[in-house]
């Protein structure tokens, strides 16, 4: 039983990180890659955009882990 549920937190936790590489992608980031426990994310002046961007950063808040 233990193992069943180990299983869907990280199915859970997966979707999550796929969830935060779509809502980057949807907020205009150019590439946006789940890797292990990291979501990378890279584009030009993204980190002047992360600072700006509200809709940006509340995808990173609103969907698990801190972006890397």
């Amino acid at each position: 039983m233990m193992a069943r549920l180990m299983a869907l937190v990280e199915e859970r936790v997966e979707a999550r990180r796929r969830g935060i590489a779509a809502a980057a992608l949807e907020a205009g980031v150019e590439e946006a890659l789940v890797e292990g426990e990291v979501v990378r994310l890279s584009g030009a002046g993204l980190k002047r955009r992360w600072m700006g961007d509200l809709a940006l950063r509340e995808a990173g808040r609103n969907n698990g882990r801190a972006w890397r």
